[in-house]
């Protein structure tokens, strides 16, 4: 596999080099130079495989030879040890559990593969590396148990003060061992500067092996594809796929499914207050913002890293963009009434991202077909967000309620490089 930067597409990298490396030395994002997709006889091959089965083959066709094909299969069925069910709501509404791996969150895909991968790339090599994350909310929790006791690596967790819920911010506190959190006064956004800026900043770099699991990683990105090929392949036609979009990690992996030959219809992004890429497929701008906060806190984003990658894809068409992705967002009101609405005619409990998403494809004039619909966290996650009677039916599974009662330990700094540079530099 060979990728290019979305700065500039000369600048080109093994998938190795990319996973090191995090960002291109040029800012850029990693996107594949070409990809190869699977034929309709191909995939048609694929009926009744397992989630592990459908995962091999993606990530066999996507990687090449960079890996083997004996430990390429090690990484997946230690990674993919959870199952992804794909629950059927109404005659034309599924929803996509992404939430029954060991944080509870989708982010378990990508972070669990790719700590194997640098795992595998790593070994016998005594130099340590950080692994920067950014996150506001789930990817923070799900990248340290993904790489929690890795040899060789040091997790270093950058997450907003007082923007994410009790419990992520429990999760993410509480592991200990290889693993810091660093509580930023700021925002999502400017954990993510910090990140971005740290990668290619030379002094860093001279003390410290830098790279990143966020989704600015094909690695962290790459295996999310997995979840789309097994649940499109399932429903028989091609569906209308109702992504919650922050920084857009999701909805760019469903993208290059697609790209790789799996039939969809279409994709809509489902965002909350914060509608940068609804508003560019609507006006052809590009507005990036502080980001509002919001009771979908994963959505919170104001400068989406992967709409460059996006852009690399569509050959920076809004038009072309726009023919195969529908932006939506709506309030917390709207969310909440949502998440009340299904509750009573289902009986079922979406959390604030999966309610965005259903009110997303319920939303789409002249839509028919199948939709489905992506929920990407337990609504455990978000207990403040129910009303008291749907929130006495919510039961918190005992590897979060346990983490509530471990002691917080984190970091704080500021938003400022110099103390982030410092604390990388100085901190062992």
């Amino acid at each position: 596999m060979i990728l290019c930067s979305t700065n500039d597409p000369r600048n080109r990298a093994t998938f190795r080099e990319a996973v090191d490396r995090g960002i291109a030395e040029d800012g850029g994002l990693y996107v594949p130079v070409s990809l190869t997709p699977f034929t309709p006889g191909e995939l048609a091959g694929w009926k009744g495989m397992s989630l592990q089965e459908t995962a091999f083959a993606v990530s066999r066709r996507f990687l090449g030879d960079e890996i083997s094909p004996a430990p390429l299969r090690r990484i997946v069925e230690e990674s993919m040890t959870f199952p992804i069910p794909l629950r059927r709501l109404e005659e034309d509404t599924s929803v996509l559990e992404l939430f029954h791996g060991p944080t509870l969150a989708f982010k378990d895909v990508g972070a669990r593969f790719m700590a194997r991968t640098v795992a595998y790339f790593h070994r016998g090599d005594d130099r340590e590396v950080d692994v920067l994350v950014a996150t506001s909310g789930d990817t923070g929790s799900a990248v340290a148990q993904g790489f929690y006791g890795v040899k060789g690596v040091r997790v270093v967790l950058l997450y907003p003060s007082g923007k994410v819920s009790k419990i992520q911010e429990q999760q993410m506190t509480t592991i200990g061992g290889n693993v810091t959190a660093l509580e930023v006064q700021g925002t999502f956004d400017d954990c993510q500067r910090l990140v971005k800026q740290a990668l290619t900043d030379g002094e860093v770099k001279k003390h410290r092996r830098l790279s990143s699991a966020n989704s600015i990683n094909i690695a962290r990105l790459m295996p999310q594809m997995f979840y789309y090929f097994h649940a499109g392949l399932q429903v028989g036609v091609s569906p209308v796929f109702s992504v919650p979009s922050g920084n857009l990690g999701n909805l760019t992996a469903g993208v290059l499914a697609h790209a790789m030959g799996l039939p969809v219809r279409k994709f809509i992004a489902a965002c909350n207050v914060n509608d940068v890429l609804p508003e560019y497929l609507r006006h052809g701008t590009f507005r990036p913002r502080p980001s509002v906060q919001t009771i979908a806190n994963a959505m919170d984003v104001g400068n989406p890293s992967n709409f460059a990658r996006l852009m690399a894809i569509y050959g920076r068409s809004r038009e072309k963009m726009a023919a195969e992705i529908g932006g939506f967002s709506c309030t917390d009101g709207q969310t909440r009434e949502t998440i009340r609405a299904v509750y009573r005619k289902l009986g079922y409990v979406l959390d604030p991202h999966g309610a965005i998403a259903y009110r997303a494809w319920k939303h789409e004039q002249g839509m028919r077909g199948q939709g489905i619909v992506i929920a990407t966290a337990h609504p455990a996650k978000f207990a403040e967000v129910y009303d008291d009677g749907m929130a006495a039916g919510i039961t918190i599974p005992p590897r979060l309620q346990a983490c509530l009662e471990r002691q917080k330990q984190s970091v704080r700094i500021s938003s400022q490089f110099d103390d982030f540079k410092s604390f990388l530099i100085h901190h062992t």
